[in-house]
């Protein structure tokens, strides 16, 4: 179950010439929290490369006004500019982002004249084909708690990354617990899970009542690790 698409070294990857001819073909936009940075079904084709902050990449749903997190992505809206598709998604800005905003006819030219960005975006696509067809069976397989657990941790992972933005690092220990993502309320992880929100508010209630995390609005404190992982592999805690 991989929440984070680790497509955020994408310019760290490129060479320093790649990377110069992006920024020269790129301006430079700020989002704020929330904002949308790409809209399912547009059919504009540029490409956004994130600088700081992450971007939450969803879809939405068969229910009323509700949608599926898809990722936390570093490298948005590729795919319409390489394929000439509309947007598969919506993109919205994870608290405050700063990216490089790359026409879509620019950036085709700029990875088809580097090989090497053209086998990094292949790469890239290959690893969220996988991510996909993982998440497909995530869904058929786990129980609504188990799936609850395994992106608590991921989330929390994500928050060890040395490029992870200053608004989702660790704000100092709570004694043993540890905020997630602060702007990761409790219907966002609904979203991130598939499921409800009244089936994944269970899910906190029975984790909160075992000492496992503490709620508090748009945050949610890690308590116990250990038992988290134990959940997200399948065993049992004692509820």
């Amino acid at each position: 179950m991989a929440l984070v698409v680790q497509d955020r070294t994408f310019l760290d990857a490129l060479s320093d010439e790649a990377r110069k001819d992006l920024l020269r073909i790129s301006v430079e936009r700020t989002f704020r929290a929330d904002e949308h940075l790409l809209r399912e079904q547009d059919d504009s084709s540029h490409v956004l490369v994130l600088l700081a902050g992450w971007a939450v990449v969803s879809t939405a749903t068969d229910r009323s006004s509700a949608r599926l997190i898809l990722a936390l992505r570093k490298v948005v809206g590729e795919m319409a500019a390489l394929g000439g598709f509309r947007r598969s998604a919506s993109v919205t800005a994870l608290g405050p982002v700063r990216t490089l905003v790359v026409p879509g006819a620019r950036f085709r030219a700029f990875a088809g004249r580097d090989p090497q960005v053209s086998a990094l975006l292949m790469a890239q696509l290959v690893s969220r084909l996988r991510t996909a067809d993982e998440e497909r069976r995530t869904l058929a397989s786990l129980t609504v708690l188990q799936r609850v657990a395994r992106r608590l941790l991921e989330l929390t992972d994500l928050q060890e990354a040395p490029s992870a933005p200053t608004a989702t690092r660790r704000a100092g220990r709570t004694g043993d617990a540890y905020p997630v993502l602060a702007q990761f309320a409790q219907h966002d992880l609904a979203d991130a899970v598939g499921a409800t929100r009244e089936a994944v508010a269970k899910s906190l209630r029975l984790l909160r009542t075992a000492g496992v995390v503490r709620t508090r609005p748009r945050r949610i404190e890690l308590i116990d690790h250990d038992a988290l992982r134990l959940l997200a592999a399948g065993g049992n805690i004692g509820f």
